[in-house]
């Protein structure tokens, strides 16, 4: 885990466009702003991390078809988002996220793979609208995209890896009730945002 948060740490550090990460409508903006995205709100945080608790909390394929279905239709979301076709509901569908991934992680809900790939991916094309609708205007399209799945795929492997560190580490029960845990703590971070938002 320490070296995940060192290696976000450095990515960030030598992103040449940092300053702009912020700076809506900034000439050039685009990696760095795209890569920032998903780590600057709680909503996108919580939901892609627990994409990868989810995906080691089942392990097997999960491990990579949970995380590929949900970058996948984020890249599909962005892409309308980008050329503004408007979607219904995608601060809801966005919300829901964090509190259905909470649920089925706390729960350790085991429907079949081809369900949940498809319960995530659905919830990936509200996220990857969003990212595609805040993109500022004089964004290099293709950068700012690269790096909000480059964010979204570190976020995911940093659930894979707390949860795989939780069950490797406390053995039996006890690390299947941690990663519950941390489960639990995604869907009440759902439940804080749907009272203070």
């Amino acid at each position: 885990m320490k070296f995940l948060v060192l290696a976000l740490a450095t990515a960030i550090s030598a992103l040449p466009q940092a300053a702009l990460a912020h700076t809506f409508g900034a000439h050039d903006a685009g990696f760095a702003h795209g890569f920032l995205h998903p780590i600057g709100g709680w909503d996108h945080l919580l939901a892609m991390v627990a994409v990868g608790l989810w995906a080691a909390q089942r392990g097997g394929r999960a491990l990579w078809a949970l995380p590929l279905a949900f970058v996948g239709a984020m890249v599909a979301g962005g892409s309308l988002g980008m050329v503004g076709l408007e979607l219904p509901a995608v601060e809801t569908g966005i919300l829901l996220s964090v509190l259905v991934f909470g649920a089925l992680i706390t729960f350790a809900v085991a429907m079949p793979l081809p369900a949940a790939a498809a319960v995530v991916a659905l919830f990936g094309v509200f996220h990857g609208h969003a990212h595609g609708m805040e993109m500022p205007e004089a964004a290099q399209p293709m950068l700012y995209a690269a790096g909000f799945v480059l964010a979204t795929a570190l976020l995911h492997t940093g659930g894979i890896v707390a949860a795989s560190s939780l069950l490797r580490s406390i053995r039996g029960e006890l690390g299947s009730f941690a990663v519950r845990g941390a489960g639990a703590a995604v869907g009440l971070g759902g439940v804080a945002l749907a009272v203070l938002g």
